[in-house]
């Protein structure tokens, strides 16, 4: 099925804009939250988001409740029948993997294609506007001489001034697209992501071997140890469920926390940053 003008697909939630009002839009994100908020605030017609797996307290799916009290219509399709993080695959591969409400009057149902699903959303009714949410950058450690540790709700809030810093995220470890340059926008010293549930080909590990392209130690956790969307879930109950080479050489290994990550990290030291700074 072709994708005619009135759906939209985006690899992510935090690059909607005006051109996106009113459609239905295709989503590679997840569907905790704060994802949720940032498509509502869109003032998007109807959207289909990545279940993420689900995961703990179903936080990957927390935002169709949330639609719904929007009276917006939504629905996910499942991460073992398309990647995460890519709204192209999902438009081709995805079956939805629930629907809200909203959706379900609307026709939409378990089991049926992504682009079925959307087709049928085209007449759903402009949902109001959410509430002004606040997403957090939460300064977690900062000691003399060592990085700072900082937990982020999404990696969309990574700022310049993180170079060398250590990041926490709520993101999914999926590269946007396939695309190696959104692994992270700035060279931090180490950046741990949700795995989303691992999903179809790995996508929710994707970002590791970029980052380690670059010289930056990455891991995610597993989606059913921390809620995805929330970097202070992710430092605070998050367990290694996968690293990538610059982290083990650093001493992390699979089934640590996340708290274990930043101090192997902290105890190396930055023998990276050279090689990241140039």
């Amino acid at each position: 099925m072709a994708v005619d003008c009135t759906i939209r697909l985006t690899d992510t939630v935090t690059k909607l804009n005006s051109s996106h009002a009113a459609k239905v839009v295709v989503c590679g994100s997840h569907s905790g939250i704060y994802s949720s908020y940032l498509a509502a605030r869109a003032q998007i017609r109807a959207v289909i988001l990545n279940d993420a797996g689900v995961g703990k307290d179903e936080a990957g799916i927390a935002g169709l409740a949330y639609f719904d009290d929007l009276g917006m219509a939504a629905a996910t399709v499942g991460n073992w029948t398309a990647r995460i993080g890519d709204a192209s695959d999902m438009w081709a591969r995805g079956v939805i993997s629930y629907v809200n409400e909203a959706a379900t009057q609307l026709g939409c149902r378990l089991s049926e294609s992504c682009a079925e699903c959307a087709e049928q959303l085209k007449v759903a009714t402009i949902p109001r506007q959410p509430q002004l949410e606040t997403e957090f950058r939460n300064l977690i450690q900062a000691n003399p001489g060592e990085p700072e540790v900082w937990t982020l709700d999404s990696v969309s809030l990574v700022q310049p001034s993180d170079i060398g810093n250590i990041i926490i995220t709520g993101s999914h470890g999926a590269l946007l697209g396939g695309r190696p340059e959104t692994s992270i926008k700035v060279d931090v010293l180490a950046a741990v992501y949700n795995d989303a549930g691992g999903g179809i080909d790995g996508a929710g590990f994707s970002r590791l071997p970029a980052l380690d392209a670059r010289g930056i130690a990455g891991a995610t956790v597993a989606a059913n140890s921390a809620r995805i969307g929330e970097g202070r879930s992710t430092w605070e109950e998050g367990v290694l469920s996968c690293i990538n080479r610059v982290a083990s050489e650093a001493g992390i290994a699979v089934g640590m926390t996340t708290r274990d990550f930043v101090a192997r990290i902290i105890k190396r030291g930055t023998p990276w940053k050279g090689a990241i700074n140039g």
